[in-house]
């Protein structure tokens, strides 16, 4: 029980020394209204929520999704690379390939990629 206690006290007594230590070593920053208050989606958050919304922030929010999504389809794709006959594999992956491509070529001819107008 012993053993228990003093484990305990040196437990506590480092995190505190810690806890200590990086408030003493931390950097310290003058908070404005700018810099404490949150950025969400290129407006403020504490105004009237019923402005209009900039289309913008989420075209690219699907494209992101769009190629997260890509990446999901593709890593059991080249998992599956010895189990599957080679030209096979090669074949639908450069259709899959072919087809992510020809839609990233379109979203940027369209001016999907765009930030500016």
């Amino acid at each position: 029980m012993l053993v228990f206690i003093m484990f305990l006290t040196t437990l506590l007594l480092i995190s505190a020394f810690v806890m200590i230590l990086s408030l003493i070593l931390a950097k310290k920053t003058i908070f404005s209204r700018e810099k404490s208050s949150p950025f969400e989606c290129g407006f403020d958050p504490n105004s009237n929520s019923r402005l209009p919304f900039s289309l913008r922030f989420f075209l690219i929010t699907v494209i992101f999704l769009i190629f997260d999504v890509e990446i999901i389809f593709l890593l059991p794709f080249v998992f599956s690379f010895p189990v599957v006959d080679v030209t096979t594999w090669f074949i639908t992956g450069s259709i899959f390939l072919l087809v992510l491509l020809f839609g990233l070529l379109y979203e940027w001819k369209a001016g999907a990629l765009e930030w500016t107008l």
